[in-house]
């Protein structure tokens, strides 16, 4: 399953990326965001592993990330591993202004473990965009106020 997902929003390009990359700033816009334990390799660089761990339903959930390019501010992607799901995600910024950033998510799903997420999957896969752009529409009004 594949899908994008864009928002614009009312700040430079520089100061949205340095806002999208601390991850302290999570817990701002991700619902159910805990913490970033680094894992592997150098933070920030190709091929640096950090496991993203969530409060969801009430327990906690580790999600595994790699970085798989980073060209900040323009693009980064990584792939991202969890017990029910496996996916890769493209982030793309760009300037259209002095003052405003296109900011883009193109998702690619690349698997799904178990009976219940697949026939979510085939059922209702518009609930995976839903979520994703709930996040860009809470990062969008989190860095406008920042």
């Amino acid at each position: 399953m594949k899908f994008t997902c864009q928002i614009d929003i009312q700040k430079p390009i520089d100061e949205l990326v340095e806002l999208f990359t601390e991850p302290e700033n999570l817990k701002e816009w991700q619902d159910g965001f805990q913490r970033l334990e680094h894992v592997s390799g150098k933070p920030g660089e190709v091929g640096a592993v950090s496991h993203l761990i969530y409060i969801m339903r009430g327990k906690e959930e580790l999600i595994e990330e790699t970085l798989n390019t980073m060209n900040l501010p323009h693009e980064m992607s990584g792939t991202y591993i969890h017990r029910h799901m496996s996916n890769t995600m493209k982030v793309e910024f760009e300037a259209l202004d002095k003052e405003t950033t296109r900011y883009t998510n193109h998702i690619h799903y690349t698997q799904f473990n178990g009976f219940m997420i697949n026939v979510m999957a085939k059922l209702m896969p518009g609930m995976f965009k839903k979520q994703v752009q709930k996040w860009q529409d809470q990062f969008k009004a989190f860095a406008e106020r920042s």
